[in-house]
């Protein structure tokens, strides 16, 4: 997973409450099982018209927007399903930074785990970015994780609080496999003390079963 430390980004405003997973990858999506690929269905029902025509009403399509890697939010982004796809495809099309007020438990959970920083700001400084990003064509934010700040170029400076372990795993780049990984010498000794000549890589299984006596 790619680390994150510093980004500045063009800004989307996505005005809308309660934004859900199954509206960020509808259900018949769902059945591709690799992270690629996945930016092309974001917003998938909002952002395309029969045919797959791209819906010029929809902020997303909108030629100002184009190159987006910051996203404006409101309350409650991410409800619905638990689905892993959504933060993938959030990833995928290109956006590094989520500003919210708040955002449903798992999918806050999952952007960590997809290198997204998902940033949360009481309401009326969200409000008032989305005021700034819609005055100001090609209106771009500074994320700074080691700061925890938002910054624009006008002197905006907001500061955010995140968990001190989230900061880390980003910071690091560490998703559960990465951070898994961070124990690979005490596994792997952990594993031979059990079963000499074994490895990390190995499946216990090939030399041991539990039905053996």
């Amino acid at each position: 997973m790619q680390p994150f430390s510093k980004h500045t980004g063009l800004v989307l405003p996505l005005d809308r409450i309660n934004v859900d997973t199954d509206q960020m990858v509808p259900k018949q999506f769902l059945k591709l099982q690799t992270k690629q690929g996945f930016g092309r269905v974001l917003f998938y029902d909002w952002r395309y018209l029969p045919g797959e025509k791209p819906n010029p009403d929809f902020i997303l399509n909108q030629p100002r927007y184009k190159g987006a890697s910051v996203m404006l939010a409101r309350a409650n982004f991410g409800c619905g399903s638990s689905r892993e796809h959504a933060p993938w495809a959030v990833a995928d099309y290109g956006f590094r930074v989520l500003i919210a007020p708040s955002y449903a438990d798992i999918f806050y959970n999952n952007c960590f785990k997809n290198g997204i920083l998902p940033v949360t700001l009481p309401d009326e400084k969200v409000e008032d970015l989305f005021k700034r990003a819609e005055k100001e064509p090609g209106y771009s934010l500074t994320a700074d994780l080691p700061n925890q700040t938002i910054s624009d170029a006008h002197g905006l400076n907001l500061k955010f609080e995140i968990d001190n372990f989230r900061k880390h795993v980003l910071l690091e780049g560490l998703d559960d496999i990465g951070l898994t990984l961070k124990h690979e010498a005490a596994i792997t000794a952990f594993e031979q003390a059990r079963h000499p000549g074994a490895t990390m890589y190995e499946p216990v299984d090939a030399k041991y079963s539990p039905n053996q006596q």
